[in-house]
């Protein structure tokens, strides 16, 4: 494949030595030839001046404020379709990819061309040997998907099959031109969390499929601060009932049953988290803000 085909995008905000760990890894990859695009989100701990001195090779380019998840990728993707990339590879700056997983990607994207998104492996950086990512299912009519295939099981021979999945983990997913120009870019008003999800749905009903490849490996340092469980409470919540009511809209009565359950499932993982108040506090606000229609970035 020419130079251009595949392009790796790393999307960084106040994360430095995470995205230092991960162009680092990234730089590792030698087959097929991947670009190395990093989007900062206006860090303010020196991630720029990092990436820009001691990875003089990654293309930077830097947003100056922070537009989520999604707008922060939507501005890589846009960059490297401008350069002729045929693959863009979406990897968190909190992940260290294996060598050989672009290899993997590229070799399932040939063995399935019906396929628009591809979804890695994903180990927890702190278990190495235990999953945290092996494919998803996405109960849109229930409003709930429940843990992540394998989490926090050994790897074995039950998660060593390609096969499709409900929806890709952001974390270490790979993404055709194809399908983007078929389905879109994210939606830049969900901002965080759950746009995967979206995306996958909305690539599946385009007619491609969303599959699980399992030797596109990478091992991901899951947040784990009372914040970043405010953060996710927050978003999970309001956008999970977004999701769910745009791709499988329902009567009333099930529609407020699907709502409950959302609320009742972000609610259980609020009360495990360290600061279990902030924490519930979030989803009472993410649900509050469903209910009123307010998205993008959290007042």
């Amino acid at each position: 494949m020419a130079e251009a085909d595949w392009h790796a995008i790393v999307l960084s905000w106040n994360g430095r030595e995470d995205t230092e760990r991960c162009l680092d890894a990234l730089e590792q990859v030698d087959e097929p030839p991947v670009r190395i695009v990093c989007v900062d989100n206006g860090s303010t701990d020196g991630s720029v001046e990092a990436v820009r001195d001691h990875h003089p090779d990654t293309h930077l380019i830097e947003n100056g404020r922070n537009l989520g998840f999604a707008g922060g990728c939507n501005v890589g993707i846009r960059w490297a379709l401008a350069q002729g990339a045929e693959w863009v590879v979406l990897v968190n700056n909190d992940a260290v990819i294996g060598p050989d997983a672009v290899a993997a990607f590229a070799a399932a994207a040939e063995q399935r061309p019906t396929a628009g998104v591809l979804a890695g492996k994903l180990y927890l950086a702190d278990r190495p040997d235990r999953i945290w990512y092996a494919g998803q299912r996405v109960l849109a009519w229930l409003g709930y998907s429940g843990r992540h295939r394998g989490e926090g099981r050994p790897d074995g021979p039950r998660y060593d099959r390609l096969s499709p999945t409900d929806r890709a983990n952001g974390a270490l997913m790979a993404i055709s031109r194809a399908t983007i120009e078929s389905v879109g870019m994210f939606d830049e008003e969900l901002f965080a969390y759950v746009e995967d999800v979206d995306y996958s749905l909305r690539a599946r009903a385009a007619g491609f499929e969303v599959l699980f490849v399992p030797s596109a490996r990478a091992w991901h340092r899951v947040g784990a601060s009372s914040a970043a469980a405010a953060h996710n409470s927050y978003y999970g919540t309001r956008n999970m009932v977004v999701v769910c009511e745009r791709h499988r809209p329902l009567p009333p009565p099930l529609s407020w049953l699907r709502r409950g359950v959302i609320l009742m499932t972000f609610a259980a993982y609020a009360l495990g988290q360290p600061n279990r108040g902030a924490a519930l506090a979030a989803v009472r606000a993410g649900y509050r803000d469903a209910r009123a229609g307010r998205m993008g970035p959290r007042p």
